[in-house]
């Protein structure tokens, strides 16, 4: 009889709410089912982004010829070394984030702080570089034309090739343009600006320069982008339709448009929760400064969202990975 009291005794505790699984607390607990939930939403991104690219293998931009900018180094060629540094520098936060954790277990105020503080600052020139990196791929540096099948055609030497920028052979023409006001009425349309040329002067510049050939969007079994004979490059400016600068969500001057896409969903999301780490850590920071967590005698809640700023510094590996390395 007693046996089977102590057994009823023993169920009441395992299912009557008051255990905590694998030693966790319930604050612990819903974020670690806030990550498994989050890690499946970017699962499905990232493998969307990889059919697709899969099935546009022949016209996917190279990411080398993409992501070649440094701040304050104009004109240099740094292809992925901006990038990289941006990764350094959040898996460094991830680190100090780590070490605030571990400075909390102590009980050691000061030094959570500090740590905390170090975190937040990785997660803003993180943020500040994504915004940076975003401002440059949408200006876009060299510009293309598209053309009536949605292709896009670049332009290069014929000698080095190398990309030309379209205001390198370019020639404006007369009464080509106009002013682009909506007082004229004329070529205006609310929220779009004209480009800085037009397909006409594209091919005027193209006739008037030897040098100039087209570059198709599609690789070759190398990998890099064909390069075009003069003549091919005529036949197919007859049929350009608009000419591309930069990167949007409807046109894409380094390739295929699906690119700018993903580009700008995937790492937007990943970027917003970057974001709101940041904004997390800022609270808790002050908390940990006003003592908040000294008087509750511990740190829980810096090590909660430790776990959700690794979670974010993880999935910033994947998306790195999946984006400019593959």
């Amino acid at each position: 009889m007693e046996a089977t009291v102590n057994t009823q005794t023993e169920e009441e505790n395992v299912w009557g709410g008051g255990n905590q699984p694998l030693g966790a607390s319930y604050g612990k607990m819903m974020m670690w089912f806030f990550i498994v939930s989050d890690a499946l939403t970017f699962s499905g991104f990232l493998v969307a982004y990889g059919f697709s690219r899969y099935k546009f293998i022949d016209s996917w931009p190279i990411a080398d010829e993409v992501f070649t900018h440094f701040p304050f180094l104009h004109g240099v060629e740094a292809p992925m070394y901006y990038v990289a540094l941006m990764t350094f520098i959040l898996i460094f936060s991830s680190v100090t984030m780590v070490l605030a954790v571990d400075a909390g277990h102590q009980m050691k105020q000061k030094k959570v702080a500090w740590y905390m503080l170090f975190t937040i600052i990785g997660g803003l020139v993180f943020v500040g570089s994504q915004a940076w990196e975003w401002a440059t791929f949408i200006r876009g540096d060299y510009g293309a034309v598209e053309l009536r099948s949605g292709r896009i055609l670049q332009f290069v030497d014929a000698q080095t090739g190398k990309r030309i920028a379209l205001d390198e052979f370019a020639q404006p023409i007369e009464d080509e343009r106009v002013v682009h006001l909506e007082r004229n009425g004329v070529w205006y349309q609310s929220g779009e600006g004209l480009p800085s040329y037009t397909v006409n002067e594209i091919k005027a510049g193209f006739m008037a320069n030897e040098n100039v050939v087209g570059r198709a969007e599609k690789l070759n079994e190398d990998g890099e982008k064909i390069m075009l004979s003069r003549e091919e490059t005529a036949e197919r400016l007859e049929s350009a339709v608009h000419v591309v600068e930069g990167a949007n969500l409807v046109r894409n001057e380094y390739g295929n448009r699906l690119f700018a896409d993903f580009f700008f969903f995937i790492t937007g999301f990943h970027g917003f929760h970057v974001f709101s780490g940041v904004v997390i850590n800022v609270i808790i920071f002050f908390n940990v400064i006003l003592g908040t967590y000294d008087r509750r005698k511990n740190y829980e809640m810096v090590e909660k969202v430790g776990l959700y700023w690794h979670f974010v510094d993880l999935v910033w590996v994947f998306v790195f990975t999946f984006f400019y390395l593959v």
